[in-house]
C-alpha cells in the first residue's frame, strides 16, 4: 500500500448553495470528502488525512494531518458557505501544511474540489503546477457544477503537474441522476496509480462510466474485512475442489469394471470430451447390470435354502426315527434272551 499525506481542499464558496447536484453542491461534496478521507486512511494505517476550505475570507485549515477520518466528518459539518474560491492560494498552503509532514516517508498529495468558476488565468495554474511538480506533489482535481467552463485550465493545471497515472482530473456532469461519490468510488483518485490507464486514460470523467467490478462485488477499501472473508472462503473452497478432484478421479477406475467392447459407444474413435463422458456412462450401466446380476443370483440361493429347509428336518426326523427303532430292537433281543434262559432252567428242572 502507498503511504501517503493527503491534504483536501473543500470549495465552500456561494455557488455550493446550488442545486444541480443533489441535494446540493455543497452536501454532495461533503459526502464525497468523507468517502475518500475514509478510504485514504483505510487503505494504510500510517496514512493521514488534513482539510481545509479554498473560500470565504481565504483558505484555511480545519483539520491537521490525521489518521482519524471522523476528525473530518466532524469538521464538514461546522463549515459555513461564503465567498469566492481561491484555487492557488489555498494549493501554496496545503504544500505548506504537506512540507512540515511529521512522516517524510509519505508521499505529498492534494486533493481539490472545485465546484465554482475559476478567477485564475491558465498560465498562473500552469506555473503553479510546475511548481507542485518540482516538490513532488501529486495533485488530483475534482471539478463538478462548473466543469464546462473549467475543463480546459483544469486539464493544463494537471498536465503541468506532471500527468500521467499520478495526477488526476476528474469532471463530474451535473443532473439529478449524478452522485458525486459515485463518480469518485469509480475513479483512479479513490483507487490510486494504475487505475486510470485501466479505464481509459486520467482525466477522462467517472461520472459516465458504469459501476466498478469489485471481486465478489465488494469494494476491498470500504469493506477490507468482508473482501479478506470472501477471498479466504473462496481460497479455501478451491482448495478443497483441488484435494477432492484426484480422490474422484481415481474412484471410478479402480470400481468400476471394464466395459465390453459391445458396450462402447461407436463414436469413440472421434475422441473428445463427449466421448469421455459416454465412456463413463457405459461403465456406470455395466456397473448397474452386474449389481442387479449378483442380486437376481442372491434372491434365487435364498429361495433354494428356503426349500431345502424342510429336507433337512424331515432327514432328521427320520434319523431320530431310526434310533427309536434300534433301541425298541434291542429291548426286544434282551427280552427275548431272558425268556430263552427261564425256559431253559424250567426244563432242566422238569428233566431231573
Amino acid at each position: 500500500m502507498v503511504l501517503e499525506a493527503t491534504v483536501i481542499l473543500l470549495d465552500n464558496s456561494e455557488f455550493m448553495r446550488n442545486g444541480d447536484l443533489l441535494p446540493t453542491r455543497f452536501l454532495a461534496q461533503a459526502d464525497a470528502v468523507g468517502l475518500l478521507a475514509e478510504t485514504k486512511t483505510s487503505m494504510n494505517p500510517e496514512n493521514t488525512v488534513g482539510l481545509m476550505t479554498i473560500a470565504g475570507k481565504g483558505p484555511e485549515v480545519l483539520v491537521t494531518a490525521t489518521q482519524d477520518g471522523g476528525k473530518i466528518l466532524s469538521c464538514l459539518h461546522e463549515v459555513k458557505i461564503s465567498g469566492e474560491t481561491d484555487l492557488v492560494h489555498g494549493i501554496q498552503v496545503a504544500q505548506l501544511a504537506l512540507k512540515h509532514r511529521q512522516n517524510k516517508n509519505q508521499r505529498q498529495r492534494i486533493v481539490a474540489f472545485i465546484g465554482s468558476p475559476l478567477k485564475e488565468d491558465e498560465k498562473t495554474l500552469v506555473r503553479l503546477g510546475k511548481k507542485l511538480k518540482k516538490n513532488n506533489v501529486s495533485v488530483d482535481v475534482v471539478s463538478f457544477g462548473e466543469s464546462e467552463d473549467n475543463e480546459d485550465r483544469l486539464s493544463k493545471f494537471v498536465d503541468a503537474v506532471g500527468g500521467g497515472d499520478n495526477n488526476h482530473l476528474l469532471s463530474v456532469p451535473s443532473g439529478p441522476h449524478i452522485l458525486l461519490s459515485d463518480a469518485i468510488m469509480n475513479s483512479a483518485i479513490l483507487h490510486g496509480e494504475g487505475f486510470g490507464a485501466a479505464e481509459g486514460g486520467a482525466g477522462e470523467g467517472g461520472a459516465g462510466a458504469g459501476p466498478s467490478q469489485y471481486e465478489f462485488g465488494v469494494d476491498p477499501s470500504l469493506d477490507p474485512e468482508l473482501a479478506m472473508a470472501l477471498r479466504m472462503s473462496m481460497e479455501e473452497e478451491r482448495a478443497r475442489q483441488a484435494a477432492s478432484a484426484p480422490s474422484t478421479s481415481a474412484a471410478p477406475a479402480e470400481s468400476l469394471p471394464s466395459v465390453p467392447e459391445s458396450a462402447e459407444p461407436k463414436s469413440a474413435a472421434a475422441g473428445g470430451a463427449g466421448d469421455d463422458e459416454d465412456a463413463l456412462l457405459q461403465q456406470a450401466l455395466a456397473l448397474s447390470a452386474q449389481k442387479e446380476d449378483v442380486e437376481m443370483e442372491d434372491a434365487k440361493k435364498a429361495e433354494k435354502a428356503a426349500e431345502s429347509g424342510p429336507q433337512v428336518v424331515t432327514r432328521a426326523e427320520q434319523a431320530e426315527q431310526a434310533g427309536e427303532d434300534e433301541e425298541m430292537d434291542e429291548e426286544a433281543a434282551i427280552a427275548k434272551a431272558i425268556e430263552m434262559s427261564m425256559r431253559q432252567e424250567e426244563q432242566g428242572k422238569d428233566g431231573k
